[in-house]
């Protein structure tokens, strides 16, 4: 897993959605609980998963009639460092 080299308010409310449950979470999903546009999230989405924070999967046919969507949960290091950046960032910027 790659550290990241910038840590923006948008990513730490696309890390605090994913961080908010426990199972995947879609891609849209990201976008209503973070509040910031589609153009803003999918972009930090694919970076955190080429720096190894999270893996994404496609929903299984069939579970749904609506087409497949793709999952994001964090990797096992992602979601400790996930909650260390959230806390860091908040505490700062609450200073």
């Amino acid at each position: 897993m790659q550290p990241l080299q910038r840590v923006t308010a948008p990513t730490v409310d696309v890390l605090t959605a994913m961080l908010g449950g426990t199972e995947p979470i879609w891609g849209l999903r990201i976008v209503k609980e973070s509040g910031r546009p589609s153009g803003t999230v999918y972009p930090i989405l694919d970076r955190l998963e080429r720096q190894g924070w999270i893996r994404s999967t496609w929903e299984e046919l069939g579970s749904r009639e609506s087409p497949p969507r793709r999952l994001y949960e964090f990797t096992e290091e992602g979601e400790a460092a996930a909650r260390d950046i959230r806390d860091t960032f908040l505490a700062k910027h609450r200073a």
